[in-house]
């Protein structure tokens, strides 16, 4: 196993990289939609949380070969590995998502990022097929001593606008939260499903020929439909029932434990990751915990949730996983850097955790 760094497109930078050095990481995974521009800084001061999570710009550099050689060389000079991209910019699939007029240009649009990727070096692309996307989670004091963190508590659905879509705004000319008129239609699980398996069968044999791996994230929150949008993989038969739909090997999942643990119904996590790994179908994981089930959860710290972490590394462990796993996101700490300081205590738990395992409990007392 390998531990990971995950930074958001605006900490890609190289005092970031020193950071994720630091506190032991080896590998990065890059979350990449969102870019601060112009226009979502006034779309912002006009909308407010209305907006979602920003406005996706249509012509980011990031995504051209050049863009992503020069990233990769950037981590390499830190002295770490770029294990992956996380989530395609909504700007970039819109019409794949909402079966819209352009997905064929759209498509051709991801296999020239997804042959980019091959050629570059960067082994695996994480995303999430979702027409809404991430929300609905509140900041508040969740976790041990009172740290913040986001919780899931049932809020009302907001109306999914024309022009948004993975609760980002891609089109400024149609986007209008306020108007119930200019909502979009619903989406049945039939249709969701449809489009899915329509990617799968365009992606996975472009992926495979390119060495890269697609890694499906889970539906977050995991709910089977949110503003009349059908969720793909909000269980945990439903998440695994991935891997049947396309036997391809680039067909992955991008295994997010503290979204596993929050869903729902029948099933048992540990017996997924180890079919899973078993499998050798983990693109990488976010590894987090939770307390509760949606729809009402809290994140919390890695030591502290519902799901026994030491367990799932032992699963991974014996089953030869050899693939990278993150925090994803954690509580702040109170201090100047509560965001860093919640990361490296994450950090630090899963390191030591991963080297005893790896030791075979040698340094426990016992031999």
């Amino acid at each position: 196993m390998k531990l990971g760094f995950g930074l958001y497109r605006t900490m890609l930078n190289p005092n970031e990289l020193k950071f994720a050095k630091q506190a032991g990481a080896t590998h990065i995974v890059a979350h990449m939609p969102g870019i601060a521009t112009e226009k979502g800084a006034e779309l912002a001061a006009k909308y407010g949380k209305k907006l979602g999570h920003g406005y996706s710009a249509p012509d980011d550099p990031m995504w051209t070969y050049d863009g992503l050689r020069d990233l990769k060389a950037m981590v390499n000079a830190a002295g770490l590995e770029l294990e992956a991209l996380e989530n395609f910019a909504p700007s970039q699939w819109f019409d794949i998502l909402l079966d819209g007029p352009r997905k064929r240009e759209q498509y051709d649009g991801l296999k020239r990022v997804i042959r980019d990727l091959g050629r570059v070096g960067i082994p695996v692309m994480g995303y999430y097929f979702s027409v809404a996307g991430v929300w609905g989670q509140e900041l508040g004091p969740h976790a041990r001593g009172e740290a913040l963190s986001v919780a899931f508590d049932g809020p009302p659905e907001p109306l999914r606008s024309r022009g948004t879509v993975w609760n980002m705004v891609y089109d400024v000319m149609t986007f209008d939260p306020d108007d119930p008129a200019n909502a979009l239609p619903p989406v049945s699980d039939e249709e969701i499903r449809g489009r899915f398996q329509e990617f799968l069968n365009e992606m996975a044999p472009v992926a495979e020929e390119a060495g890269v791996r697609l890694a499906l994230h889970p539906d977050d929150p995991p709910m089977p439909s949110l503003s009349g949008a059908h969720r793909l993989s909000y269980s945990l038969a439903r998440y695994e029932n991935i891997l049947q739909m396309h036997p391809s090997r680039a067909n992955s999942l991008e295994m997010c434990l503290g979204t596993m643990a929050e869903m729902p119904g029948e099933g048992d996590i540990y017996e997924t990751v180890d079919r899973v790994s078993k499998a050798g179908r983990i693109g990488y994981i976010h590894f987090r915990n939770v307390k509760g089930k949606a729809p009402h959860y809290k994140e919390v710290f890695v030591d502290e949730g519902d799901t026994d972490m030491i367990r799932i590394l032992g699963i991974l462990h014996r089953n030869g996983y050899d693939g990278v796993l993150i925090p994803d996101h954690t509580p702040h700490m109170e201090c100047a850097a509560p965001w860093h300081a919640g990361m490296a205590y994450a950090m630090g738990y899963i390191r030591a955790a991963m080297t005893l395992i790896e030791r075979g409990g040698r340094g426990l007392g016992n031999g």
